[in-house]
């Protein structure tokens, strides 16, 4: 086994042997060992976009302990992508982690599928964090100052429903409404009457390349920040004959699941929505966030339906990127962790060490 170069506080002693009349302590370092567990998360409405409706919101919890530290970490997979917490945790039922260094990250994180390897890269960045007593937004050496003001979503529902639930955020400096039903045009349109903010709009896959141009030139006239993936992922072609034939920008979501699939987007799109559960965590993340300002592309940092250690793991990076859809913590009724803040959407980082997230009291 290999030894750490820190302290002897790192160590545990686990035997003596006498060497040329002399004791020496043989030093064992302390094992990684994780545990996960499910979350479930009641949500404050019933949340709906084009492919189908949640009550209730499903994450796994990690939790990893070396050396009387325990690190926090969250994933929250998604049917979309063929994941679950059940599949989550099946992983590393069937495969061990393959170390006792938490530092050994690319060792630790090698060949697990994004949801998996997301939920283990939370924990091992809050764990490091901790070890060296730092938040992780110095180690990774942003300025927590710089932080965007994240969009509150607003999901599909009745038309009155839908406005009920702007009023309920009408401060709100940005709102993201998810489209793909029969009256969207039609909500835009009252939504726009009564709030003067950002409005941005996110389709979810539900249209066809030529009911996009159509909705989008007829929604133009409202001040559209920008569309989120109009159609199916896997044509970027077709974004770039929608780009073409309209006003409003394009940000891919589905069609950016990490950084490989970038420069198919270049020239397609204006931007991009990294997520930590789509990418595989904070270090996918920043492959992304650096190859995308490479190819020119604009970055939203998003989120799903997810407890604060997940959101606040993302809002780490948020001064990387141009905009953010960091709003998990609004959408819950019941999160039993405490992270990031907002002052009127801006994200305002904790200064604790690592992610800086704390449980609240039971």
């Amino acid at each position: 086994m290999r030894l750490l170069a820190r302290g002897p506080e790192h160590f545990r002693s686990n035997a003596n042997v006498r060497l040329a009349g002399t004791s020496v302590a043989i030093a064992e370092v302390a094992r990684v060992n994780l545990a996960i567990s499910e979350l479930k998360l009641p949500l404050v409405h019933p949340f709906t976009i084009a492919r189908g409706t949640a009550e209730l919101a499903r994450t796994a919890i990690f939790r990893l302990h070396w050396n009387d530290l325990e690190g926090l970490g969250e994933t929250a997979p998604s049917e979309r992508y063929h994941e679950n917490v059940a599949t989550v945790r099946a992983i590393f039922a069937k495969q061990p982690l393959g170390g006792d260094d938490p530092y050994a990250t690319r060792q630790l994180l090698a060949k697990l599928p994004p949801a998996a390897r997301c939920g283990l890269d939370v924990a091992l960045h809050d764990l490091i964090g901790k070890d060296v007593d730092r938040p992780l937004w110095r180690l990774l050496g942003v300025d927590p100052s710089q932080t965007p003001v994240t969009s509150f979503t607003v999901g599909i529902d009745t038309p009155d429903t839908m406005l009920a639930k702007l009023d309920e955020i009408r401060d709100h400096p940005i709102v993201k409404v998810k489209l793909g039903f029969a009256q969207e045009l039609e909500v835009i349109a009252a939504m726009r009457d009564r709030y003067t903010g950002i409005l941005r709009i996110d389709a979810n896959e539900a249209w066809s390349p030529d009911e996009a141009v159509a909705k989008l030139n007829e929604l133009a006239r409202y001040d559209i920040e920008f569309c989120e993936q109009p159609i199916p992922a896997g044509t970027p072609e077709r974004l770039r004959w929608i780009r073409e034939r309209t006003s409003v920008p394009l940000v891919t979501d589905e069609d950016s699941r990490d950084a490989r699939d970038l420069a198919a987007l270049a020239g397609c799109v204006d931007g991009v929505n990294v997520k930590l559960v789509k990418c595989g965590g904070i270090r996918a993340a920043l492959a992304m966030i650096a190859t995308a300002r490479a190819l020119d592309l604009k970055i939203m940092l998003g989120c799903m339906v997810e407890s604060a250690i997940l959101t606040t793991a993302a809002a780490q990076l948020s001064p990387l990127v141009d905009w953010a859809d960091l709003d998990g913590p609004f959408l819950t009724a019941a999160d039993p962790f405490c992270g990031v803040t907002y002052e009127r959407g801006k994200l305002v980082l904790p200064q604790g060490p690592g992610l800086g997230v704390t449980e609240r009291a039971a």
